[in-house]
């Protein structure tokens, strides 16, 4: 998992509540156990047309925000299914930060085991970075995870709160495989004991 420290780029406004997983990332595209090649399906009913073509009125679809690294959204985003490509699809596309006054807490859980930040922030806060990010001009922002806070064109200057330990997790890069290999001294002190202790299991 890449670490995340500071993020700066542009933030792509989605002023839609109740945004699920299944619009996110949709059910045809999870037989794959792979994390890459999802970002070209990410929204992909909002972003494709029955042809599959682009719908040029998506945001996603239009310049700058094809670069997007940070998506604003709105209140409930990912709830559904808990399927985890969604945040896989997010990760793929380019967008590593997610801003909005709720989240779903499996979605919000799934993002910080992929190296997304989910920011909650108060309506009133997301409607002005929504807005900011409505116009190319003023879309770029700046995260900095150590500090909290997310600055914007205008001078303003959002602070979020975040678990430590997810903090320190996300700043590390560490997934839940890299935190259990980190105690691998201790797991090869276990298991040297238990196979004096208990050597029948492993015959």
């Amino acid at each position: 998992m890449e670490p995340f420290e500071s993020l700066s780029g542009i933030a792509a406004p989605l002023p839609m509540m109740n945004v699920d997983t299944d619009m996110i990332i949709p059910k045809q595209f999870l037989k794959t156990i792979k994390r890459s090649g999802l970002g070209t399906s990410l929204f992909f009913e909002h972003r494709y047309d029955d042809n599959g073509a682009e719908r040029a009125d998506f945001i996603l679809n239009r310049g700058p925000y094809r670069n997007a690294r940070i998506l604003i959204a709105d209140e409930n985003f990912g709830c559904g299914s808990s399927r985890e490509h969604a945040p896989w699809a997010l990760l793929d596309f380019g967008i590593r930060a997610v801003v909005a006054p709720s989240f779903a807490d499996i979605f919000f859980n799934n993002c910080f085991k992929n190296g997304i930040l989910p920011i909650v922030l108060s309506p009133n806060e997301v409607d002005r970075l929504m807005t900011l990010a409505a116009t190319p001009a003023t879309a770029e922002m700046t995260v900095e995870l150590e500090a909290q806070t997310i600055a914007s064109a205008d001078g303003g200057v959002a602070r979020f709160e975040v678990d430590p330990f997810r903090k320190t997790c996300l700043k590390g890069g560490l997934d839940d495989i890299a935190l259990t290999l980190h105690k691998g001294d201790l797991i090869d002190a276990f298991e040297g004991k238990q196979k004096t202790a208990s050597p029948w299991l492993y015959r």
